[in-house]
């Protein structure tokens, strides 16, 4: 083990030569480790020994075991020694040794052991590494680690195991022809009574580690799980587990656990009138103009929509597409799955996915995804937070289409209702500011005033007092708010095939508008402009 070592490593030490003394390099063999000439520069300095770099350089070059010559008398005489390197989070100890001088004493494991201990590295020592050093020819000039400390143990958090799909991301079926199989869709997560619908797997705490000195590194606070629930809902006694009281539909709404009944219609029409559920509504047919289907579920419509309003807690879907006639409206909570829109005015708190987007107005929580035979944008604005892609947006004739991605725009609209209330609430107190100042200044002249005109400027001054708090909770949402978009990601738009000239691309807020043709390629915001990207 000894020799294996010594014909690996590569090492240097001062040594008595024919006319004084110099230092001997016995070089690396078999792939081991080479001489560090810094190491050599750094040593010599350390004992005040005179040298000729270039010298040493031209010997140490040759390649071949050798003694350069550094000075005239008796080798001075040097013990071991080394140099001690602690990681940056004092988690590892690495030392490197340096050979005795010829004379010179090897260091001893009881020695260094000290040494360690007068330094307070006390941890994960070890000895089995050092004994290898001390009982041999030595391991010189190479990195030993020799402590290592124990990082703490993490633990695992408590976690919530549903039995049931909690996205509902369940995307249509997409045939070889290009046409979308909508009716291959549920959404519906059906139970029975007694079964479990949710589970808690209890915490693990995590245990503490030490470092290379021994300090306790405290293990993180593992997070607990608490189950919610709502109607139709039972749960244990030992608070772990949910189970459904009847037949129905299960989903999660507002982070609780809720079972209801899906309620079926033929059609809604003048017949029905508006149609109102806690729970989740499927259409057999269509859904007439002027009328509303609202849902705390889902809203499957297996045929078409006019110029209605369709509002769902969770996800919509509607397989024949919808013309809203500049009035229709849709709303979901979850992600909107539809054949074609037509001038509509849609927002979802998930994705939007359908075959053609004719002249609406789209506000998506994630993204929208613009496929199948058409695959078309024609006009109106369409807003994603994460990414928009289509075969085609715009057409021949230059129709004005504004693509715009990287900012979730449920919270831009938070923030720019925030902002505007800030606006409007500092022009309220700057007036009642004016007020009381001149009130002020016409008090300090003299002018009196009877009771009702210090009610009155008792209330301005309750009034700037009101505002002055709510102001002050108002900028910090807005500034919640401001934080929050800008740190979503980078949002992209995808061209499958062609976007024509007169669309614009905004990414996260920049903007670009097109004036030429592109074809299969994708624009992202890169160095502070929207850039195109090929495919």
């Amino acid at each position: 083990m000894e020799g294996a070592w010594l014909m690996q490593n590569g090492y240097f030490r001062l040594v008595n030569d024919s006319t004084g003394y110099g230092i001997e390099f016995h070089h690396s063999s078999g792939g081991g480790e080479e001489i560090r000439l810094d190491e050599v520069w750094e040593y010599l300095n350390s004992l005040n020994i005179k040298y000729d770099r270039k010298q040493i350089e031209i010997e140490f070059n040759m390649g071949t075991d050798s003694v350069c010559h550094l000075g005239k008398g008796e080798c001075p005489v040097c013990n071991e020694t080394y140099r001690l390197d602690i990681g940056k989070d004092f988690m590892v100890a690495t030392v490197r040794f340096i050979p005795p001088s010829e004379g010179g004493k090897r260091m001893t494991l009881n020695g260094f052991l000290a040494d360690m201990e007068r330094q307070k590295i006390t941890y994960g020592i070890r000895k089995d590494v050092l004994k290898e050093h001390f009982n041999s020819n030595g391991m010189f000039c190479t990195d030993i680690l020799v402590a290592r400390g124990d990082k703490a143990d993490p633990g695992e958090d408590a976690r919530i195991e549903y039995s049931f799909n909690t996205e509902q991301h369940k995307r249509p079926a997409h045939r070889d022809d290009g046409r979308v199989d909508y009716f291959s869709l549920t959404t519906i997560n059906q139970c029975r009574q007694g079964d479990v619908l949710a589970k808690i797997i209890p915490e693990r705490p995590g245990q503490p580690g030490h470092d290379v000195y021994g300090k306790v590194i405290k293990a993180r606070e593992v997070k607990k799980e608490t189950l919610k629930y709502g109607k139709n809902v039972s749960i244990s006694e030992d608070k772990l587990t949910l189970t459904a009281d009847v037949d129905g539909h299960v989903a999660l709404v507002d982070g609780k656990v809720v079972v209801s009944s899906v309620y079926t219609v033929k059609d809604v029409d003048m017949s029905t009138g508006n149609i109102v559920y806690d729970g989740s509504i499927e259409i057999a047919g269509s859904v007439a103009a002027n009328l509303e289907v609202k849902a705390g579920g889902n809203v499957v419509i297996n045929g078409g929509v006019e110029s209605a309003r369709v509002i769902a807690g969770g996800n919509i879907i509607i397989a024949k597409g919808m013309n809203g006639m500049g009035k229709g409206y849709l709303r979901a909570g979850g992600d909107i799955v539809v054949k074609f829109l037509e001038n509509t005015r849609v927002v979802t708190g998930g994705y939007v996915e359908a075959e053609a987007i004719l002249h609406c107005v789209v506000t998506a929580g994630t993204d929208v995804k613009v496929e199948g035979r058409r695959g078309i944008i024609l006009g109106g604005h369409i807003q994603a937070a994460n990414s928009i892609t289509a075969k085609t947006v715009g057409g021949n004739m230059s129709t004005a289409t504004i693509l715009e991605v990287g900012v979730d725009p449920l919270i831009k609209s938070q923030y720019d209702r925030a902002v505007k209330t800030l606006e409007e609430g500092k022009k309220t107190m700057d007036a009642a500011q004016v007020v009381f100042d001149n009130f002020k200044e016409k008090q300090k002249k003299g002018v009196q005033y009877n009771e009702g005109q210090m009610r009155y400027i008792r209330s301005v001054v309750s009034l700037i007092q009101e505002k002055s708090a709510e102001q002050e909770q108002l900028g910090a949402r807005v500034e919640e708010l401001r934080a929050m978009m800008e740190n979503r990601q980078q949002g992209e738009v995808i061209i499958n095939e062609q976007a024509y000239p007169n669309t614009t691309i905004i990414i996260r807020n920049v903007g670009k508008t097109l004036q030429n043709d592109y074809r299969y390629c994708k624009f992202i915001k890169e160095d502070g402009e929207v850039r195109m990207v090929s495919l």
